[in-house]
Parts: structure tokens; C-alpha cells; sequence
């Protein structure tokens, strides 16, 4: 049965740490996932997590360090000592710990480091710190399990036995030559049943799929999906094995990924939590809140200057805002289409072929929409044949405009550099919502001739 977290527990919990019951706390969490123990960790007072984080032993609470929410494990690392700290980080992996010891401060990382017994583990934080943020460097892991072309089976078996107790998992076995460069790789199951007096390089495959230590943490989830890897080596710029990224940091990295493009399609200007300060999320929320509220007074202005409309045809007026939002719709849809095929990179063929495509496909949901609303429109609303024209054209006419805009911007927007997924917010909708206004009213200006 899947752990649950129900009021009578958290309250049990709270009653125990009050009394100090530390034995009952800790059979309590004996068979209880960190993962699980994290979400407990969030769900209680600051200094209730504390006390809990204290009380357990590290290689438990070196993994719910790990699970924690940001902010909560932030407030947790303020709270420890150096020396605290690292021994919670020394039975971390590699990476886990390089990120932990990043979000301290520069002069606390040094103090933690320095308190380090396994100066090993102590020398990866410090190469791993050094990579640029969100590359490969700064993802992989130093533990793995690397053997030498030269050697034979019976060597081999004997040698990794030792690496592989500093690995939580082993994937794959490298294979280097003596310059320590990636030359192939080797499943468990071929050295298994390989002779004793084989050598490795007669039973590895030279084909391995790596990357480079300065790779974007983007591109080498979409290689490891691409190819279905569960861990993937990574070199330095002269081929030298360096670390490993396994498929659990990349799993973060397509989730971290997608909040980021969620919340930028929502009108987000930087990454918030819902637990953030009113300041901050007023700042990640108030520059798209600018921007619509600035589109939406060109909006007005563009109403303003078709004054002749207002006097002739008021009912034209009725339909604006079906216009404007119908613009906006069909401007996100084609967009976040774009943008997941960026994302995954499955976007193929030719810019003409696409832009055919759009508008085929703007050809064909406009008719069918348009052929419904001007029905509805002279049937129930008793609307002239000619301002059901005019709506019609104008829909058709928006519907293929919106389609155009929302395919091309993204793919624009990945050319330079900038995240398409800026092209599913409120830019893009706010940009069609004005464009669709101007269209229906020109359409309208030119059939009905005021």
C-alpha cells in the first residue's frame, strides 16, 4: 500500500516530537520511503522538520535532503552547521551533493567542503561546481564504472567489484583506453558470459553514444529519449570519460523544463513556487499583466479610429470580442503545436510546406465556423445578409491570419535564441487579439462601405 499522509498522523507526529519521543519517531519512519518522509518533512512545522532531519541517521535524511522543496531544504542547510551538512552530504552521490552545496553561499560551500572527510567526494563537488549551470558538467555524476581496453575478463570482474560499491546504479560499464578515453562500452550480460582470458576489447561495443561536459541539459534529454538511454557518459573536449548522467536527473530536467514553459504560457515572467513571497510572485506576474494591459489599449485605439462603425452598424460591435478571442485561440493552438515539436524536436520538412499546411488547415476551420455563425447570426439574431458576410469573411480571414502568426512565431523565436514557449502567453494573444480587431473592421469597412 502506498504511504499516506493523514491529519491523525501529522498530529501523532507533532505530539511525539513534543514529548521528545525519539525512539517512537524513529521506528515510526523505519520502513517509511525518504521520498515519503520529504512530503512529511513539508507538511510540518520548521521546527518539527528540524528536529526530524537531526534525529534520523544521514543516509536517510542525505535522501530526503534531496526530495525536499526548495525553499524548505533552504531553511533546513540555514539551520545546520557546517559539519551537519557534510555529513549529510557524504553519503550523497556526487551530483546530489554538488547541488545541494550549490544554493549555500560562497563562503558556507567552502566551510562544508573543508569539512569533508572523503576529500575525493570533496574534489568532484569542486569540478562539478565549476561547470556552467545547466550543461552536462553541472548535471552528470563522478561515480561509474570504468574498465581498460587491456584488460582481461578475470581482471576486469575483480576490478569493478570495488569501483561498483561507490555506484547506486549501475547502467553500463565504460570502456577507456589508457589515455582514459571513451572508447566503447560493456553490458553486464557480455562480460558475464565471456572466457575468464578474453580481453575487453574483444567483447565491448565500440559504438557509445556520449556528450560533451559543456552540452545544454535540453539537448542531451532529447538524445537520451531519442535513443531510450538510461545513462549516458560524458567527455571533455578531448574525450576523456568525465561522469555520467543517468535518467533520473534528466527526468528533472524535462519536468523542470515543462513547469517553466507552464508558467510561461501563463503569463509568467520568471520561475515561482506557490509558496513564494506576494512580492515575488507579483514580480514574476506583473510585466505580461503590463504588456496585456498595454495591447488591450491599442485594442481600444484600433475600435477608435473605425468611429463610422459605431454610427452605421452598432451590431458589428456585438461580435468583437468572438473575433478577438477566437484570434487568440487559434493563435495558441498553432503555437504550442510549434512548440512541443521544438521541444522534442520532431518539427521536420520545409518552412513552405508547413505554411501551406496552416493554411489549408485555417481555410478549413474557418469555413466551418464561419458557416455557423453567420447562420446563427440570421437565424436567431435576424442579422442582413451582408453584415453575415462581413462577420464570416472576417472570421475565415482571422482564423488563417492567427494560424500563420502562431506557427511562424515560435520558429522565429527558436532562431534567435529566445524560448518559443514565450509564443503560447499572453505575447502571442495579445498580438492576435489586436490583429483580429483590425481585420474584422477592415473587412467590415470595406463591404459595408462606412
Amino acid at each position: 500500500m502506498p504511504f499516506e499522509i493523514s491529519d491523525d498522523f501529522l498530529d501523532n507526529l507533532s505530539e511525539l516530537i513534543a514529548k521528545d519521543q525519539s525512539k517512537e519517531i524513529t521506528t515510526l519512519f523505519e520502513d517509511v520511503h525518504f521520498a515519503d518522509i520529504a512530503e512529511v518533512l513539508d507538511e510540518l512545522d520548521f521546527d518539527e522538520a528540524i528536529y526530524i532531519i537531526k534525529l534520523l541517521d544521514s543516509e536517510k535524511t542525505s535522501e530526503i535532503l534531496t526530495e525536499l522543496e526548495d525553499d524548505i531544504r533552504e531553511k533546513i542547510l540555514e539551520n545546520l552547521s557546517a559539519k551537519e551538512i557534510a555529513n549529510e552530504i557524504g553519503e550523497m552521490d556526487s551530483d546530489d551533493a554538488a547541488d545541494i552545496i550549490g544554493e549555500l553561499s560562497v563562503e558556507r560551500q567552502d566551510r562544508v567542503i573543508k569539512a569533508l572527510n572523503d576529500e575525493e567526494l570533496a574534489a568532484d563537488i569542486k569540478e562539478l561546481l565549476s561547470y556552467e549551470e545547466n550543461t552536462a558538467g553541472a548535471l552528470m555524476a563522478k561515480e561509474l564504472v570504468k574498465v581498460y581496453e587491456t584488460w582481461t575478463v578475470a581482471g576486469c570482474m575483480r576490478r569493478i567489484r570495488g569501483q561498483a560499491k561507490e555506484v547506486t546504479r549501475v547502467h553500463s560499464i565504460y570502456v577507456v583506453d589508457k589515455q582514459d578515453k571513451l572508447v566503447g562500452r560493456l553490458s553486464l550480460k557480455d562480460l558475464i558470459i565471456a572466457k575468464s582470458d578474453q580481453k575487453i576489447a574483444d567483447i565491448s561495443k565500440d559504438s557509445v553514444d556520449s556528450v560533451n561536459v559543456d552540452e545544454d541539459d535540453e539537448e542531451i534529454a532529447k538524445i537520451m529519449a531519442k535513443y531510450d538511454l538510461e545513462a549516458i557518459p560524458v567527455v571533455d573536449k578531448n574525450n576523456v570519460l568525465v561522469g555520467r548522467i543517468t535518467i533520473d536527473d534528466i527526468v528533472d530536467v524535462i519536468r523542470d523544463e515543462a513547469d517553466k514553459d507552464y508558467q510561461m504560457a501563463a503569463g509568467f515572467s520568471k520561475d515561482v513556487e506557490v509558496n513564494d513571497t506576494i512580492w515575488e510572485l507579483t514580480k514574476a506576474r506583473l510585466p505580461w499583466l503590463i504588456l496585456a494591459l498595454f495591447g488591450g489599449f491599442i485594442s481600444v485605439s484600433v475600435l477608435g479610429s473605425f468611429d463610422g462603425a459605431m454610427k452605421n452598424y452598432p451590431e458589428l460591435f456585438f461580435f468583437t470580442p468572438l473575433i478577438a478571442a477566437m484570434a487568440g485561440n487559434v493563435g495558441v493552438q498553432s503555437s504550442a503545436i510549434i512548440v512541443q515539436g521544438l521541444a522534442n524536436d520532431s518539427l521536420r520538412g520545409s518552412l513552405f510546406k508547413r505554411l501551406l499546411k496552416e493554411i489549408l488547415q485555417g481555410l478549413l476551420n474557418g469555413f466551418v465556423l464561419a458557416a455557423l455563425l453567420m447562420s446563427a447570426g440570421m437565424l436567431f439574431l435576424g442579422f442582413p445578409l451582408n453584415l453575415g458576410v462581413t462577420v464570416a469573411a472576417s472570421l475565415i480571414s482571422v482564423i488563417i491570419i492567427a494560424s500563420i502568426i502562431g506557427t511562424f512565431i515560435p520558429i522565429i523565436l527558436a532562431k534567435r535564441g529566445i524560448d518559443p514557449a514565450l509564443a503560447t502567453g499572453p505575447f502571442i494573444t495579445t498580438s492576435n487579439d489586436i490583429l483580429g480587431i483590425l481585420i474584422y473592421f477592415s473587412i467590415a469597412q470595406l463591404v459595408l462601405g462606412f
